[in-house]
């Protein structure tokens, strides 16, 4: 189903990443770890490597490790240049600040730890198939002081799970004036600007100009919409904290800009209909059928020449997959860089090589579309190579993987969610909204916990969250 929609560590996993990033991480501390690129071919295991810990990823390594690593069937190991776990439904709420980061990331160290995997922090960067070795960059703090070295990890069977990164298709100062939402950081770097915009226009000495607490979100699909709906609540709430010269209803305003026809494009016209009165009702302006030709440090310009004034620029318009998978050793990409696999998930020029998620592009038969970049694919293909990589180990034929729309789900803050679920016997689909859509959204979230976590740490962490909640700010003010 579509959405857009912490855990205590112990001394022992708070040592640095370098000490902890070439140790197995189900070994007791202070076992010796083999060199770096080293095959470990005296353990006698296959080596699966999975490089991306996103919602395909990382469950993928968790269902692995506790099937096949922790009863040393296999050797796998996880592969991120971060070193926390956020579900990327939830960055919108992230750069909104309806939702503090640190209560829902989880530490991949603490995540190996527990579910009988190895960690390696890094960024792939190439790939040598014929020795079957993952490059990766060397990594730096923010003082530029290395962290660890670049080299390579070996495999046998190789995953690659790397997701999605912002598309601004080739349009002028998206880079340089716009914040795009593809991580945790990036998420928080919004919500700091926005906080410090109210902040700057309380305590400067003239009055609030035109355009300077205007927010712009270029992209009305789920991303874009949410952002549009969260925002309009958390900017009066950070207002209402003492910034008495701000008037939310004179000063704030949100705009969402979307170059197709309506709002969210890729879904049923029903919930774009929905979604379209009520961010109409709470006062977001909606600009449809509008491109967006160049962003600047003052707003935004569109195709038929009119501008924007927006102190803050979202671009959420469209994704691809990461430029290193298009030079991947000659493995085959399509034009946004998704390596092309066949049905069974393997690509198309190396069996050996999978890839899930949004940075693979899968066939649906019968139709010339590709598996849709959604959060349920991810989940879907990663629960279903589970099955085939153990079927490979014990050399029978893969079976194919069959896409299946549950539906989706579109939440809009407090102010409603609504969606469609897919597959009920009275039709095709069945529109839904209100309390019992957004009940769905949020079971979403904690069966995603429950996969990675288990049933017990995923209650007690949406406890916790819920208590503190209740004992600080509904809204991130830092």
């Amino acid at each position: 189903m579509t959405t857009h929609a912490s855990s205590t560590q112990g001394n022992d996993l708070m040592r640095t990443v370098a000490d902890h990033d070439e140790t197995r991480a189900d070994q007791p501390s202070g076992t010796a770890a083999p060199a770096p690129g080293d095959r470990r071919a005296d353990d006698g295991l296959h080596h699966i490597v999975v490089v991306g810990g996103g919602a395909a990823g990382l469950e993928l390594a968790t269902r692995l490790g506790d099937r096949l690593g922790r009863r040393s069937r296999a050797a796998i190991t996880l592969v991120d240049g971060a070193r926390t776990h956020l579900w990327k439904p939830l960055l919108h709420a992230v750069a909104a600040g309806s939702i503090d980061p640190g209560e829902h990331e989880l530490n991949y160290l603490a995540q190996a730890h527990w579910h009988g995997f190895r960690y390696r922090f890094g960024e792939m960067i190439g790939l040598d198939r014929v020795d079957k070795q993952v490059h990766l960059a060397a990594t730096h703090d923010e003082d530029g002081r290395q962290i660890t070295p670049s080299r390579s990890v070996a495999y046998d069977t190789l995953v690659i799970a790397v997701g999605s990164v912002t598309n601004d298709f080739g349009t002028k100062g998206v880079a340089e004036h716009a914040v795009p939402l593809e991580t945790p950081a990036e998420a928080a770097r919004f919500n700091r600007r926005l906080v410090n915009a109210c902040l700057r226009a309380q305590t400067q000495d003239g009055p609030v100009r035109p355009g300077q607490l205007h927010v712009a979100i270029v992209g009305a699909g789920a991303t874009g919409t949410e952002l549009a709906a969260d925002l309009h609540r958390t900017t009066r709430e950070v207002v209402a904290y003492g910034l008495d010269r701000i008037d939310p209803q004179r000063d704030i305003r949100v705009v969402l800009i979307e170059a197709a026809g309506r709002v969210l494009p890729g879904l049923p016209d029903r919930i774009s209909r929905a979604t379209h009165r009520l961010l109409d009702r709470i006062g977001v302006e909606i600009r449809t059928g509008a491109k967006v030709t160049q962003v600047t440090a003052e707003g935004l310009r569109l195709g038929d020449g009119s501008f924007i004034d927006a102190e803050l620029v979202v671009w959420a318009a469209g994704v691809k997959a990461p430029e290193v998978l298009r030079r991947l050793d000659g493995l085959e990409a399509n034009r946004i860089n998704q390596l092309v696999v066949e049905s069974t998930l393997q690509t198309t020029r190396d069996p050996a090589i999978f890839a899930i998620g949004d940075c693979a592009a899968c066939p649906r038969p019968g139709t010339s579309a590709t598996v849709p970049p959604r959060a349920q694919a991810a989940h879907q293909q990663a629960a279903h190579l589970v099955d085939q990589i153990e079927r490979r180990l014990s050399g029978q034929p893969l079976r194919p993987y069959s896409y299946r729309d549950f539906g989706s789900l579109v939440s809009l803050g407090k102010w409603s969610t609504v969606g469609s679920l897919m597959g009920f016997p009275f039709g095709r689909g069945l529109f839904i909204e209100g309390v019992f859509a957004r009940v769905m959204y949020l079971s979403l979230r904690v069966m995603h916990d429950q996969v990675l976590k288990g049933t017990s740490r995923a209650l007690f962490g949406l406890l916790a969250r819920g208590l503190t909640r209740r004992a600080g700010p509904q809204v991130k003010l830092h």
